[in-house]
């Protein structure tokens, strides 16, 4: 008597359709364990392994930067997908030693001082405490960073070279550029994650997961580089400055109706799915109001503990009348020392740095006059007073070189993700 035929073996009697490219029946049986989230989560990449430690290393480090408690659902689907990236980063790094690419110790150590300075001034010892404090270490970090310089000076020697952009093609954009002056451009962080046709409902899932924790509070600059699989990952997802003509056509009508600080997606486009965060928006080749650089005095009082809401009433409705006397900005001093109020000057505020509130407010005063007062009592109640303003000078856009450079890092950045879908492909991988 013949043996029964397992069920899983029926996939083969399907006819490959259009839209099911294996010819997978539509009922599917899986045999055995089912699950590879419980898999202790460590990979052996051509040899070189992956430990448990690295990956909570890594998680770590997107945890910290999140500050958020996740469930023990997300907490183990934020493994996985840092597991997936240490592959990648494996593979990269791998790669670039195999062309005989170079990435000293030395010059990962700048890039770490570089961090830590950046984060924690002159403070030796600081950055490698707090790593450790949150759970993760400074080899963690320079391992990461290792595998950022090794793939861009792979990029640079192996891909570069072979991407043209040609004048003709930098005159028209930049034709198109002079045309479009006064319509709006956009500066977009993106999350990009690849899928294919059997792996997209997965990876919609974890999209989909990923804007849930960004919402709540999560660094979208953080989470670009640890998921995004686009060349920008390394800058934290930062487009830069794009006009809608430049985008696909799945994510210009989309970023066409963002503001500043919306956060969209997953939005399916051709090889996966983009989550997209709208940093800012101007007109093309038209001088931002918001990039004029104020002078101004901010004049505050606070309240001491047990001050009742009539004593705080009272008061502000007091520094709001003190406040609409001043006779401009050479009188606001010895007038907040009457009113008992604290004064602090800067001359180096650039009107898109305040909150959006205020900038509009800021945007309509004369010299010598003040915003509302606003704030609280908890916090204090005060007021902006202008005291000068430069105006920024006309954009002239993009030169001709800097508008190759884009085009040119568009276009590599297309090739890099072909080159590592390759890289996975050819990869011997073990999994524990």
């Amino acid at each position: 008597m013949a043996a029964p035929v397992p069920a899983i073996a029926q996939v083969q009697a399907d006819a490959p359709e259009a839209g099911n490219p294996l010819g997978l029946p539509e009922s599917v049986t899986l045999l055995g364990e089912s699950n590879p989230n419980v898999r202790t989560a460590t990979a052996v990449v051509n040899g070189d392994v992956i430990t448990g430690t690295d990956v909570d290393q890594r998680v770590a480090l997107v945890t910290a930067a999140n500050d958020q408690e996740l469930s023990a659902d997300d907490f183990q689907r934020l493994k996985m997908q840092v597991l997936r990236n240490l592959i990648d980063e494996t593979l990269q790094i791998q790669e670039a030693a195999a062309q005989e690419i170079e990435v000293t110790d030395q010059e990962v150590e700048q890039r770490y001082n570089a961090v830590a300075q950046q984060n924690f001034g002159q403070k030796d010892g600081a950055m490698a405490a707090y790593l450790q404090q949150v759970g993760s270490s400074p080899a963690s970090l320079k391992r990461q960073i290792r595998g950022e310089l090794a793939w861009q000076r792979l990029l640079r020697r192996n891909v570069a070279p072979f991407v043209s952009v040609s004048g003709e093609e930098v005159n028209e954009q930049l034709e198109r550029l002079e045309a479009s002056r006064g319509t709006e451009e956009f500066r977009l962080g993106e999350i990009f994650l690849s899928a294919t046709p059997e792996s997209q409902a997965a990876v919609q899932d974890n999209a989909r997961r990923i804007v849930e924790q960004l919402r709540q509070g999560g660094s979208f600059v953080a989470y670009a580089r640890q998921f995004s699989e686009a060349s920008t990952a390394a800058v934290g997802g930062d487009l830069g400055w794009v006009r809608l003509g430049q985008l696909p056509a799945q994510l210009s009508e989309v970023a066409g109706q963002m503001q500043p600080g919306q956060l969209v997606g997953p939005l399916p486009i051709p090889g996966g799915f983009s989550i997209l965060y709208l940093i800012d928006k101007r007109q093309v080749l038209t001088a931002d109001p918001r990039d004029a650089v104020l002078s101004l005095k901010q004049i505050s009082i606070g309240f001491d503990p047990g001050t009742t809401q009539a004593q705080a009433a009272a008061r502000v409705q007091a520094f709001t009348q003190g406040v609409s006397q001043i006779r401009g900005c050479g009188d606001a001093d010895s007038a907040a020392a009457a009113l008992g109020a604290s004064i602090v000057t800067n001359d180096e505020i650039r009107v898109r740095s305040l909150p959006e509130a205020l900038q509009n407010a800021i945007l309509q005063l004369q010299i010598g006059q003040t915003t509302p007062p606003f704030g609280s009592v908890e916090d204090g109640i005060r007021v902006l007073m202008l005291c000068g303003r430069d105006d920024p000078e006309q954009n002239s856009g993009p030169d001709f070189e800097t508008l190759m450079n884009q085009i040119e890092d568009e276009r590599i950045g297309k090739r890099a993700q072909r080159y590592l879908r390759d890289l996975r492909n050819d990869a011997y991988i073990e999994y524990n």
